[in-house]
């Protein structure tokens, strides 16, 4: 037996030592030929504007970079979801990614502040916003965790769905399961509105509303129309509660193996990356209403009176932040946002 585990242990340590042999790529995604490899994974749909995103922004880096730099879009969550794909950033076994300011609150809290419900009247204002000096302040709490931030791209104005009944009114809010990001403040938002919240991945959240296991979720009408929730909710309400940006981040590892001429080919690929995907975005809600009305979905607005109802429940909200993260960051946003 023990002649036995010997040569199984022999075998395996080959086997690794082969494995690692034949390996061409570094940890920060180094070939042997000075290529580098840049591993890019998110949770959307492959015809979703993030992803189309991440595609420009591979074919752009190599570009710009001369073909040092070669970027793969990992999408669909194969590598994980958006907490496990920030993680394996840290490692440096995945190199970019585009993640939502919510979930991207977790490895650095003043990312909350922008999840604020109904922060943000409209997208011109959210873009001043997030590439003015707030925003780019934000952006250099992330390498202390392992992470660079270089630019905001868009998610877009989150809307609630569900499969139990039309909601009109904050009453018929009550009750609801619903799936939120892995964030406390939209945890938070929907138990001040007497929802009861379940927060999981964007990979589970398909499964989870066919077999019940949420009532709805709340997200912008690109990732009800290329998830296809449309299947699995009949209803569909324009709460607009909050507007979401994503983050486009870079493992440190990586970003620290790069010359000074690759990140600032990175820096570029990212900022003209946001310019494309944002214009994607926005078209991808002018067609989504229509498609899924033609559907079947059943699409309406919040009765006349009740958003301002429901801003109202949820300033406790702003304190909460506020207490949690430091109130001068909230105050000088409230402020740019109005």
């Amino acid at each position: 037996m023990k002649k036995y585990l010997t040569l199984i242990s022999l075998a395996i340590i080959a086997c690794l030592l082969l494995v690692t042999g034949c390996s061409s790529q570094t940890q920060s995604g180094e070939k042997k030929d000075g290529t580098k490899v840049m591993k890019l994974g998110i949770v959307t749909n492959k015809d979703r504007s993030l992803t189309k995103g991440l595609q420009k922004f591979a074919e752009l880096v190599e570009k710009e970079s001369g073909g040092t730099i070669k970027g793969e879009v990992f999408s669909d969550g194969v590598l994980g979801g958006d907490r496990q794909v920030l993680e394996a950033l840290q490692m440096g076994t995945v190199h970019g990614t585009a993640v939502s300011t919510g979930v991207v609150a977790a490895f650095a809290p003043r990312f909350d502040a922008f999840d604020l419900p109904f922060l943000f009247k409209d997208k011109a204002t959210a873009y001043k916003v997030f590439d003015g000096p707030i925003g780019q302040e934000v952006l250099q709490d992330l390498p202390k965790s392992g992470l660079i931030g270089l630019a905001y791209w868009e998610n877009g104005f989150r809307h609630l769905t569900n499969n139990k009944r039309e909601v009109r009114t904050a009453e018929d809010i009550k009750g609801l399961k619903i799936r939120t990001l892995e964030s406390k403040v939209h945890v938070e938002t929907w138990k001040t509105l007497g929802a009861n919240p379940t927060p999981m991945s964007f990979s589970q959240l398909y499964t989870a509303l066919e077999q019940g296991v949420v009532d709805g979720q709340e997200n912008p009408y690109g990732n009800v129309v290329t998830s296809k929730f449309n299947e699995v909710q009949k209803y569909l309400t324009n709460t607009g509660h909050v507007y979401n940006a994503n983050v486009f981040i870079v493992s440190k590892v990586f970003w620290d193996s790069l010359t000074d001429k690759e990140r600032e080919a990175v820096k570029k690929a990212a900022e003209e990356s946001k310019t494309y995907q944002r214009k994607l975005n926005e078209e991808e809600d002018q067609s989504s209403v229509k498609y899924l009305t033609e559907k079947g979905m059943k699409i309406n607005d919040l009765n006349a009176g009740e958003k301002d109802k429901i801003m109202q429940m949820l300033e406790p909200i702003y304190k909460q932040v506020s207490t949690a993260i430091g109130g001068d960051l909230v105050d000088r946003l409230v402020k740019a946002a109005k």
